[in-house]
């Protein structure tokens, strides 16, 4: 896959809430800094992550809204909504930054509004 193939697929597959998958699309040593978790480091510390996530929210969208692509390089700004198990709504806009190389992610870094998510960092 070349790198729209792979930003593309990143976000069917997180609207999908197919996060094993999702998991699969970014390399072993795969780094990533977070904005609510950090700096993260591999895929297989990424996938016991995402294996909360279900618990977390009852529904979950990221839809990007501009997307540009250059080479092995990709910047988006999405929106998300999220309504997690309790009810509390999510909604923020969010810009990440990809690098992909051999048809996986090798870093990403995502940032926004931290003030959204505090439902979900508080357990709402």
């Amino acid at each position: 896959m070349n790198t729209r193939q792979v930003i593309d697929r990143y976000y069917e597959l997180a609207n999908a809430g197919q996060w094993d998958d999702w998991c699969d699309l970014f390399s072993p040593d795969t780094r990533m800094d977070e904005q609510l978790a950090g700096h993260v480091e591999g895929r297989e510390t990424l996938r016991e992550m995402m294996k909360g996530f279900p618990e977390t929210y009852a529904s979950f969208a990221n839809r990007p809204r501009h997307m540009v692509v250059s080479d092995s390089q990709a910047a988006v700004v999405s929106h998300i909504s999220g309504r997690t198990r309790h009810g509390a709504t999510v909604e923020a806009d969010v810009c990440n930054y990809f690098e992909v190389a051999d048809g996986q992610i090798t870093y990403m870094c995502n940032c926004h509004d931290t003030v959204p998510f505090k439902p979900v960092m508080s357990g709402q």
